[in-house]
């Protein structure tokens, strides 16, 4: 008989589901033995090297605003398991399930990379997008400082970017990012998909709490930086109903820019979160996922640009329409233009200052 998946505390999955690029693959089995575990059981934390020579990626997807972005770490040890990114694991020959958030691939080279991309002659300035895949500052960043790192050469070099987190740990980085807005150069988001504390336990356990993230809010307004609020992923059933309340609180904290995402499951992440919804909600599973198929065309998941982050049909229009509708009445504002005309390469101006 098989062994039935069970919560591991502090993490989001319960499952090594298997990459699609796998050769084979293995399942586990109730022989009638007692499980051979060391200690308490619980995967730990791995952090490896990520050997990357380059640091900046860029798309040409019309479903972002931005066409190059920066991600220091591979993996995430927060754990959300709507994670679209998990499925990079897999080309990494890990699971997208526990491996993502237990084996943190991080760059430390990131800012030297950085720097060389910069001060290439063809180099073009347009903000750069940090944190579009993985957290940033999740915790591996205390310790590591790779964020840190890439945030002070893109001072020195006064390149604009834009921010996407769900990390207090931003915090520690306010003196670096109040600097570079003083000078247009800098948007954060932050990312709240939910204000119930046992919700966000259950689908984010690494993750900073709700009144944690509206706390980073106000602390980055009350120091000038320009933030937002990221209501996402909208999930149907279990986190819609509080679209509204969410921004209300981050408006009431500091927040004056605002968008949302519906919740997408592609390829891998698909059978990880119905595995969860059993272990955690089990009587709202079909639910759930009878909606998340209606904005889906019948799927769990579509890739069509224009609609896999909003979705379509009568449940994503109302979503849409109440999203806006509160985001007017509160006060949101678009986003701002950050200022790409300052961008120089430090060195080569000094030289050309001599002339």
């Amino acid at each position: 008989m098989k062994n039935k998946n069970k919560i591991i505390k502090g993490r989001g999955v319960a499952t090594s589901i298997h990459n699609r690029y796998a050769a084979w693959e293995r399942e586990s089995v109730d022989d009638g033995w007692p499980p051979d575990e060391d200690g308490d059981g619980a995967p730990r934390t791995e952090l490896l090297l990520d050997p990357s020579r380059s640091v900046v990626t860029y798309n040409q997807s019309p479903d972002v605003p931005f066409d190059r972005s920066i991600n220091p770490y591979r993996g995430c040890e927060h754990g959300c398991v709507y994670c679209y990114a998990r499925p990079t694991h897999a080309w990494l020959d890990l699971s997208p399930g526990i491996d993502f958030e237990t084996k943190i691939f991080y760059k430390p080279d990131a800012a030297r990379l950085l720097r060389a991309e910069l001060s290439r002659p063809g180099y073009r300035c347009r903000p750069i997008g940090l944190g579009t895949n993985t957290d940033p500052w999740q915790l591996a960043e205390r310790r590591l400082g790779v964020t840190r790192a890439i945030l002070e050469v893109l001072r020195e070099f006064e390149h604009p970017l834009t921010i996407v987190t769900k990390s207090t740990g931003i915090e520690r980085d306010i003196d670096v990012l109040s600097d570079m807005a003083s000078r247009d150069l800098v948007l954060v988001y932050v990312s709240i998909c939910t204000l119930d504390a046992e919700l966000s336990r259950r689908m984010e356990p690494r993750a900073a709490a709700p009144t944690r993230k509206l706390r980073a809010i106000e602390r980055l307004a009350g120091a000038g930086v320009p933030v937002g609020v990221l209501v996402a992923p909208v999930i149907p059933v279990l986190n819609d109903a509080e679209i509204e309340t969410i921004l209300e609180r981050a408006y009431e904290a500091g927040a004056r820019f605002a968008h949302y995402t519906l919740l997408r499951l592609p390829l891998e992440v698909s059978p990880l979160f119905r595995e969860w919804l059993d272990l955690h909600y089990p009587m709202k599973k079909q639910h759930v996922m009878n909606r998340v198929n209606d904005v889906h065309g019948g799927k769990d998941n579509r890739a069509e640009f224009g609609l896999r982050m909003r979705g379509a049909g009568v449940y994503a229009d109302l979503v849409r329409q109440r999203f806006d509708r509160r985001r007017a009445r509160c006060g949101y504002r678009p986003d701002p233009e950050l200022d790409a005309s300052r961008f120089r390469v430090p060195g080569r101006a000094m030289q050309l200052e001599m002339f």
